[in-house]
């Protein structure tokens, strides 16, 4: 349905009403037509009846003669004045002749003798009256009425209940279709509105129960360290551990207790300030290579006592991008800290990087247990971690990889997380060689 604009329809309605003041015009000129000639040839009734009054003056002084000329007259709608000789009025058909005029006069005399005057009005000619305007007037008001209550008043009152139900909360409704341009563009908006109130509503759904989970995560996570950091410390307050080695055992599982709080709550604290790093993104044109393998050497006293291998592999040609360096050395460490957590003793961990047209890629890959199907999905997800991959058993936090996308993304790049073909999880993470 093709709609208008409220100007449009404005133009609509009177173009409606001249055309139902002409249609009334027409109408009333038939009316007075076939009034004005109920006979088949009005003319010639009329030279008939004439005839009839001028060849029998002897009769103009009958009663009855005069009722039947007078009905004859009126059925040919003129009017009839009959005078004598003196002028006196003998007969007349009707006193209402306002505008009419005067058609023909005939003299009738009887051997050069005068004997009267006839004469004939005819009816005025021109619009049909006051009446047939008024009638077709008020048609074309009420019919435009009617457009604009149908088109206009009950979309606005249909919008009036909608905006109420919203006020209580209630975001189902229906509104009705409108060939108004203006009035279909409100109720868009308002629709629109209510779609976007809705997701705002089921994200915020969603927040709150992902802050639950993450409120209860952390909770967990930091009871457990603590549990046992203070099971070890009352071990070695009531002297529990007697000999020096264990007491020295004891005081190392305090300290790894104690990295392990630290590194969660580090985690933490990244965390948070990720939610807001567009707008404290610094930017500098960085070689990543360079970067990469600075990364991997911090890397490797921890790799070589856990017996593993990280081999850096990039292109020959530099590859440049321009981000924020402290912010990708944290990603950069994050990938490489669960590879080197999720790797066994004798595996590898493979850092590669290349050039691609306008971005900048590159990938950790290890050789651990890889990533199951079913926890692909979410394992950039806070806290998620997955029974065989993500365990706070090795000391992750359940923040690492969710960070290092978020400062990826942040930089207008992206994240992935896949199996490679061999055996191991593979991450691979790309980012524009220049920002916008």
């Amino acid at each position: 349905m093709r709609r208008l604009g409220i100007r449009q329809w404005m133009v609509v309605g009177m173009l409606i009403l001249i055309a139902l003041t002409a249609l009334f015009y027409h109408v009333t000129s038939a009316i007075d037509e076939s009034l004005t000639s109920s006979q088949p040839h009005p003319q010639a009734a009329l030279d008939s009846a004439l005839r009839q009054v001028v060849s029998h003056p002897d009769s103009w002084h009958d009663p009855a003669w005069q009722a039947s000329t007078m009905r004859t007259f009126r059925q040919l709608h003129r009017g009839l004045v009959i005078r004598d000789a003196s002028g006196k009025v003998m007969l007349r058909t009707s006193r209402g002749w306002q505008g009419w005029q005067a058609g023909r006069e005939i003299l009738v005399t009887d051997r050069g003798r005068t004997l009267g005057t006839v004469e004939v009005f005819d009816p005025p000619e021109g619009p049909p009256g006051f009446l047939p305007m008024l009638v077709a007037l008020v048609v074309a008001l009420l019919f435009i009425g009617w457009q604009i209550g149908r088109a206009v008043v009950r979309p606005l009152e249909a919008l009036s209940r909608a905006a109420r139900r919203i006020a209580r909360g209630e975001l189902e409704f229906d509104l009705p279709n409108t060939p108004v341009r203006e009035v279909a563009e409100v109720n868009a908006a308002f629709e629109a509105m209510r779609d976007g109130l809705k997701r705002s509503i089921e994200r915020q759904a969603e927040i709150e129960e992902q802050r639950r989970f993450f409120v209860s995560a952390i909770a967990h996570d930091l009871r457990t360290p603590l549990f046992s950091l203070r099971g070890y410390l009352e071990g070695l307050e009531i002297g529990i551990a007697r000999s020096p080695e264990r007491a020295a055992r004891y005081i190392e599982v305090c300290r790894q207790k104690a990295d392990q709080l630290e590194r969660l709550v580090s985690d933490l604290f990244a965390y948070t300030r990720a939610e807001h790093l567009e707008q404290t993104l610094g930017r500098e044109r960085l070689e990543l290579g360079g970067l990469l393998e600075d990364v991997a050497d911090g890397f490797r006293p921890l790799a070589r006592a856990k017996g593993v291998e990280i081999a850096p592999r990039g292109a020959s040609e530099p590859c440049f991008c321009e981000c924020d360096p402290h912010l990708l050395r944290r990603a950069t460490e994050n990938l490489l800290d669960n590879a080197l957590r999720h790797t066994p003793a004798g595996g590898r961990i493979e850092v590669s990087w290349h050039a691609e047209p306008g971005r900048a890629v590159f990938s950790v890959a290890d050789t651990g247990p890889g990533i199951r199907s079913e926890d692909l999905e979410r394992i950039f997800e806070p806290m998620y971690r997955a029974d065989t991959a993500r365990s706070s058993d090795t000391g992750g936090s359940g923040l690492g990889l969710t960070i290092a996308r978020r400062i990826l993304r942040a930089h207008g790049g992206d994240l992935t997380a896949a199996n490679a073909e061999g055996g191991g999880a593979l991450f691979t993470a790309w980012l524009p060689s220049k920002l916008e």
